[in-house]
């Protein structure tokens, strides 16, 4: 099937039931299951956003999968991950929705979730669950923002770099200020790898984890994807990009070459933009909000990487490129 045709984490998913509930007043409630269709990721991870739906309360069936990841190309690696894929698929939401989690383990240890877009106690709803146990809860959306999901299993070390975690991203009340003409999301992170290269799928190099000697840092998953499956978007448009960093280590300096972010929003409070910044840090753990817009007189049609600042850890696999309009050729960037 077409990624572009699967698109986004939302759209990548199908919504399999709605109905009515009360939760002060008539609500639509969205059901959407993780595990029912396979989120876009092949031949590339497909970070186009798709808006989040009008259903106030929205449901999300989460299954934890043990998975065989290629983390770069011919490197495969034996991981862990939600839904199947590395980053898990997109959950998006908006400011008051309530959030429900169904989180099931089909994966071959114990495991667990954490959202740091909840307020909720961690005793109640990000303790372990063993092989084909379940667990629910739920909570109110009351943060916009864009933030990190990721299993909180000890040592969390371990699960993170094995591919645990996803993107929840959510919108203000009211929506952020002014029309984006594209959304994308992009989460970095860090493999830690013996092997892979081979028939055989790599494994976890643990000393390598504490040593903070990555052996790829990726955007959604897979190092240098964007470079051969650059992000599509046309002359004039403004384009918002929704960057969350899973780490587990290292902090990200999100950059676009030959490009200047418009807007910053460093959290989820629409009054908080910064303007005209050229790089913004973002921790381990933490995610921000960027736009910037590909003008005719301005930065206009053309190819423009995006990248971590951290340029050690950006010939490990965290550039991507931007195509804007049709530009005669995609220049790669120097690794």
């Amino acid at each position: 099937m077409n990624s572009r045709v699967l698109g986004s984490g939302l759209l990548a998913l199908t919504l399999i039931g709605a109905a009515s509930a009360r939760f002060g007043g008539e609500l639509r409630t969205e059901r959407i299951d993780f595990g029912a269709v396979a989120h876009a990721a092949r031949p590339f991870y497909e970070a186009t956003l798709t808006p989040a739906s009008a259903a106030s309360v929205k449901e999300f069936r989460i299954p934890i999968r043990d998975a065989k990841l290629e983390i770069a190309s011919g490197v495969t690696y034996n991981g862990w991950s939600f839904g199947g894929t590395v980053p898990g698929p997109v959950i998006r939401v908006r400011e008051g929705d309530l959030v429900r989690i169904l989180l099931v383990n089909e994966a071959s240890m114990p495991h667990s979730i954490d959202f740091h877009a909840a307020r909720i106690p961690m005793n109640k709803a990000f303790r372990t669950i063993v092989p084909h146990d379940s667990l629910s809860f739920e909570f109110v959306a009351r943060d916009p923002g864009a933030y990190l999901v990721h299993c909180g299993t000890p040592p969390v070390l371990l699960h993170l770099m094995q591919g645990m975690y996803l993107p929840i991203i959510v919108d203000p009340r009211h929506g952020w200020p002014g029309k984006a003409d594209k959304e994308f999301v992009i989460v970095q992170s860090e493999f830690y790898v013996q092997g892979g290269d081979s028939a055989l799928p790599g494994q976890p190099n643990w000393t390598q984890a504490l040593g903070r000697q990555a052996s790829y840092v990726v955007f959604n998953g897979r190092a240098f994807q964007y470079q051969e499956h650059p992000l599509e978007v046309a002359v004039g448009d403004r384009v918002r990009l929704f960057v969350v960093n899973a780490g587990p280590s290292f902090s990200s300096g999100f950059h676009v070459v030959g490009a200047v972010f418009d807007k910053v929003y460093p959290d989820g409070e629409p009054g908080h933009a910064l303007a005209h910044v050229q790089t913004w840090g973002i921790p381990a753990g933490g995610g921000a909000v960027f736009e910037t817009v590909f003008d005719k007189d301005g930065s206009g049609e053309g190819v423009y990487a995006f990248v971590t600042h951290s340029f050690a850890d950006a010939a490990k696999g965290a550039v991507g490129l931007i195509r804007v309009g049709a530009p005669p050729q995609v220049a790669a960037m120097a690794q």
